[in-house]
């Protein structure tokens, strides 16, 4: 199975045209799942696995690979379907999250399609809160369910969201006086990741508005800047996930830096993707900063480096 992703290394063209290529698998014998192909680092037979006492249930065990050890999780048990009965003859797709490197078991993989990002749709309304999807998509007639990995790791895994006691001063001195509070754009797909975000936002005493994908962060800057301008100059920055339904970060920050209106929004990208590849397309598009997920100090200085800087002025 590995060669299905033998030429993913090749297809970093498509980041940036608001493109992406997902692999599709299943849990069991019926529905199609899928997860962006850059967050992949291999698709391997399921190796004898370690079970370790205590684990987390949806913890299968651990495997040796590479001279590394990663936890492989149950990717079926973890979005509340039927657990595997084996591991011996499935899958483990290799995954790196938030800089974690981890393996999902699932059934069986199919194949990669490329898509546009148009193509894949938030979530339906009637879904509820308690979902693992943070989008779906169809190919070929049939739906297929993005899952959303994040929530799924800081179930199993656990997120910190404690900033540390010096960051946290820094920024109470920093309002001292100030008669508003900083403001912060958010757009990320995942209602974990937005959720962090805002609660390390709300510790340092900033305000924020949510947005789920790209295509509608972007509606609503342009909609401060038509009936809302000075809303629009006060905001501090646009803190963005890369993968997002509808419109990528990457494309978003491209349609900012092509709006007079807009140009001069400060970006920062938040995401789990490769820091490699990001710190190169964070120059190809124009964005100013790019953090990978999730370390709540190292967010929470960036946000108060820019809030100096752009509020320095305010009395």
């Amino acid at each position: 199975m590995s060669s299905v992703l033998a030429s993913v290394d090749q297809r970093t063209q498509l980041a940036g045209h608001n493109r992406l290529e997902i692999l599709m698998f299943k849990l069991d014998n019926g529905q199609r799942f899928g997860l962006n192909v850059f967050k992949i680092q291999e698709v391997i037979q399921c190796p004898p696995l370690t079970v370790l006492p205590h684990s987390h249930p949806v913890v299968r065990g651990v495997a040796s690979m590479r001279g590394k050890t990663i936890p492989v999780l149950d990717l079926a048990k973890a979005v509340g379907r039927r657990p595997l009965a084996e591991t011996v003859g499935n899958f483990v797709i290799v995954t790196e999250f938030n800089r974690t490197v981890q393996g999902f078991l699932v059934k069986m993989v199919d194949r990669i399609v490329n898509m546009n990002w148009e193509q894949i749709l938030p979530p339906p309304k009637g879904a509820g809160q308690d979902h693992y999807l943070t989008a779906v998509t169809e190919v070929e007639g049939e739906m297929v369910e993005i899952i959303d990995v994040e929530k799924v790791l800081s179930e199993v895994i656990g997120m910190s969201e404690t900033i540390s006691s010096s960051i946290l001063a820094d920024a109470a001195a920093s309002h001292e006086g100030k008669e508003t509070r900083p403001h912060i754009l958010v757009a990320d797909d995942s209602m974990v990741a937005r959720n962090q975000i805002r609660r390390t936002l709300d510790q340092l005493g900033i305000e924020s508005t949510l947005a789920p994908d790209g295509r509608k962060a972007l509606d609503m800057l342009q909609q401060w800047a038509e009936t809302d301008p000075a809303r629009l100059a006060s905001l501090t920055m646009l803190i963005s996930d890369v993968e997002m339904p509808e419109m990528d970060g990457y494309t978003l920050t491209t349609k900012l830096r092509g709006d007079p209106r807009l140009k001069d929004v400060y970006v920062l990208l938040h995401t789990s993707l490769s820091g490699v590849f990001n710190n190169a397309m964070v120059e190809k598009v124009g964005a100013n900063q790019f953090i990978a997920k999730f370390k709540p100090d190292l967010l929470a200085e960036a946000v108060m480096k820019q809030v100096k800087i752009k509020h320095q002025h305010v009395a």
